[in-house]
């Protein structure tokens, strides 16, 4: 296991983390205040962002991880949390101090593969060693015309990208050149999906796997397949959360998530944990209640069973 996921797993080896944008846009209230100030659906409210974003950091989640959406596509309907990935992840390195930077995910054909190097070696070096770099071919094949990038090759390109990560440039530089800033221990690479690669290439090249969101059972299934061609390698997933005031409520599964009370979620969690999930991010975006109110919540009745 890569050296860095002791430090985002602690002494238990499990962690709760939180992915951005830390709005709460996708519920009843936030659909209406989208709406009256004529924002698109997906488009998240973010002037809260720095602070939501110093509240996680100060209240002991071990990670922000952010998704990497280019071009928003009514379509999708999703803008994620708007920024630049790499940009605003040297933003948040310079606001918070403990918490670890995520990517979820880079879609690295999109993307200049000695830029990505650079701006991945960037954000490390600002960040004093907090990048988690996750990774994707990405889905959305709308953007890759605008690219100028062929979306059937998206797969040897994804191959390229990693190899070129993998090796810090090495041997692949003219003679006396460098890539700056050098970094003594690369960001571990975790991959969305399978990047159009066999499970034993992403087994074998990868540190980690961002799985997509689900219920214990199927993670145990999950984490099986992924133990065959991973091994003890790191394995990552998402809850999309809706806390409820009352902390005895149930759990009431939608796709990708539930409403709960903090009991439940404690039940949940414990549950994936046992599934071997071994990191949760929690996407807030369903949520009823403001957002600092959860967050502060989480910190005080759940964080401390787990970390």
């Amino acid at each position: 296991m890569h050296p860095r996921f002791q430090r985002l797993l602690g002494p238990n080896g499990f962690s709760i983390g939180l992915e951005l944008p830390l709005d709460n846009d996708w519920s009843s209230g936030g659909q209406r205040l989208r709406m009256a100030e004529g924002r698109p659906f997906g488009v998240p409210d973010l002037r809260q962002h720095a602070a939501m974003a110093r509240l996680a950091d100060k209240s002991g989640f071990r990670a922000l991880w952010v998704r990497d959406v280019p071009i928003y596509d009514p379509h999708f309907g999703d803008a994620a949390q708007v920024f630049e990935t790499f940009s605003y992840l040297g933003y948040l390195a310079g606001i918070t101090e403990n918490i670890m930077l995520g990517t979820a995910a880079v879609v690295l054909p999109l993307r200049q593969p000695w830029l990505t190097l650079k701006s991945a070696n960037s954000v490390d070096e600002l960040s004093h060693g907090r990048l988690l770099l996750g990774v994707a071919s990405g889905d959305r094949p709308m953007e890759y015309p605008l690219f100028g990038v062929d979306y059937d090759r998206r797969g040897e390109i994804f191959r390229d990208t990693v190899e070129l990560l993998r090796s810090q440039g090495e041997g692949h530089l003219p003679e006396g050149a460098r890539l700056l800033p050098e970094r003594g221990e690369s960001a571990p690479l975790l991959v969305a999906g399978l990047g159009q690669q066999s499970p034993a290439w992403i087994g074998q090249h990868m540190d980690g796997w961002l799985a997509y969101p689900g219920t214990p059972d199927e993670h145990r299934r999950r984490v099986g397949l992924w133990r065959e061609v991973g091994g003890n390698k790191l394995y990552v997933s998402f809850i999309h959360l809706d806390l409820a005031d009352n902390p005895h409520a149930p759990m009431r599964r939608v796709r990708f998530g539930g409403t709960c009370g903090r009991l439940a979620l404690i039940d949940e969690l414990q549950a994936l944990r046992e599934a071997g999930v071994q990191h949760v991010g929690l996407h807030l975006r369903r949520s009823e209640r403001p957002i600092a109110q959860i967050i502060e919540e989480i910190a005080e009745y759940v964080l401390p069973k787990f970390h």
